[in-house]
């Protein structure tokens, strides 16, 4: 087994590998291959639904785990099945070239299914073995480490597949294949690097009941009120977040080798300040965090809605506009995991982190399963006003928009006495008066650099060579 320093690199090389897997398998890319097929609304809104639909599968990891001794066996098993989920649908059109296309959209749609069913199975068995693993101080600042790194090589991984769409000369298809083959190695190589990561003995509750398993989160007040939180955080983005890529190619006109470098650049808008959000979360809480991205969260719906159908303007106006929300996703999901594991019991840890994830991700994904179908019905509908024409994607943006600012009370309400209140962290970001929290990255980017040259170096210069290398 390795020593602790060693398998946090360890750690964030296969994050990085995981988050490669991710981009090349469930990037736009998916998305053209299916329309390149036939697929419609429904079908993209199914495809949208089912990463979060398939979470109830993580209730089934809480449950068994309490049976366990140890998880890695199972885990293993489970998680390189899932990284081949999607080859058979990158040779399937090989091997049966005469099948209707919208066989492949279904096959696609299965496929899409059993890779998030498995990895939601694993994600909590995951999880509760880093929280059990890790040590609880400085968990943020590590996650915060660990994220940065992942959003460098989602950046990468999404410009290598815009290079090739935009300079192989394939047609979708082949170059569907590719990124797939490609990605499931990287996500094979993800899991091996676990290997010789220690693994704790799993402490169970006693007497496990299911009763007494599915109920201990809610009796929990912290987790009850970021439950509350996630459900309708998950409801007011799957409304429109599913349909930003179909909207960009089928209304905005860009090519997908536009859409794909425009994701590459909006990863880099968390990768910069990724280390200083787990920073902030480690020092002022998880509470803040969640609230303060949150409050921005919906100035990409604006600028959709503001963008007119023109590709190159898109492009420039939309791209800064992405990063900015690359990086509050960033800070959602650092504070996010950081609460999951830092207020989770040892005891039923997996359920509590089930309960955190699954039930907002089956609102989501029941939600873009609904939004898919209104898309659908509104695929003839249209209304010209002031020189702008609204489509049905508009009226899931101006909704998503709506539900969006209404969940920031909900953020509000997350329980956590120990944290800063938002007031102060959002001056202490900005140095001004509370008018000035209109200006929060750019505080956020002044914190990154003083902390930067406060904070030893020496954690980024050791793990650099051998992400590098991987």
């Amino acid at each position: 087994m390795w020593d602790q320093p060693t398998s946090q690199r360890a750690i964030v090389i296969a994050g990085c590998l995981g988050m490669a897997y991710t981009q090349f398998t469930m990037s736009p890319a998916t998305i053209e291959f299916a329309r390149a097929h036939g697929a419609d609304g429904l079908h993209i809104g199914i495809l949208g639904a089912l990463p979060t639909a398939t979470i109830f599968m993580q209730f089934v990891a809480a449950v068994l785990v309490n049976h366990l001794r140890y998880r890695r066996t199972v885990w293993f098993t489970v998680s390189i099945v899932q990284r081949l989920a999607y080859v058979p649908v990158a040779i399937g059109p090989w091997l049966i070239k005469d099948a209707p296309g919208v066989t492949w959209v279904w096959v696609l749609i299965a496929a899409t299914a059993v890779n998030h069913a498995l990895l939601h199975f694993c994600t909590p068995l995951w999880m509760s073995w880093m929280g059990d693993y890790l040590p609880r101080e400085e968990l943020n600042r590590f996650w915060g480490r660990r994220h940065l790194w992942m959003q460098w090589t989602a950046a990468l991984s999404l410009l290598a597949a815009a290079l090739l769409l935009l300079n192989g000369g394939w047609s979708i298809t082949p170059a569907f294949a590719v990124l797939t083959g490609v990605g499931a190695a990287f996500g094979i190589a993800d899991i091996l690097m676990f290997k010789k990561v220690d693994e704790p003995p799993v402490q169970p509750l006693p007497q496990p009941t299911p009763l007494r398993v599915f109920s201990a989160p809610f009796d929990d007040r912290r987790f009850r009120s970021f439950i509350s939180y996630a459900c309708f955080w998950h409801f007011a983005a799957m409304v429109g977040a599913p349909f930003i890529s179909l909207y960009l190619l089928e209304y905005v006109g860009l090519s997908l080798g536009s859409v794909l470098l425009m994701w590459a650049a909006s990863w880099v808008g968390g990768a910069l300040l990724s280390r200083s959000l787990g920073g902030l979360v480690e020092q002022f809480g998880h509470r803040p965090m969640l609230i303060l991205c949150t409050a921005f969260k919906a100035t990409n719906m604006i600028a959709l809605l503001l963008v007119p159908p023109q590709p190159l303007l898109a492009l420039v106006v939309l791209t800064p506009v992405f990063m900015l929300d690359a990086l509050l996703n960033a800070g959602i999901a650092i504070a996010s995991s950081g609460f999951l594991l830092k207020h989770s019991p040892q005891e039923n840890r997996t359920m509590f982190i089930a309960a955190g994830t699954a039930l907002a991700g089956m609102v989501g994904g029941l939600t873009a399963v609904g939004a898919g179908a209104l898309l659908r019905g509104l695929s003839a509908w249209s209304v010209t006003w002031g020189g702008w024409t609204f489509l049905g994607f508009h009226l899931l943006f101006i909704a998503s928009l709506v539900l969006r600012l209404a969940s920031i009370g909900l953020a509000v309400r997350v329980h956590e006495p120990s944290a800063s209140s938002t007031r102060h962290v959002a001056l202490q970001l900005i140095g001004a008066t509370p008018l000035r929290i209109l200006y929060f990255p750019v505080g956020l980017y002044r914190s990154r650099r003083d902390s930067d040259s406060e904070t030893d170096a020496g954690d980024a210069q050791d793990l650099r060579p051998e992400v590098e290398a991987a």
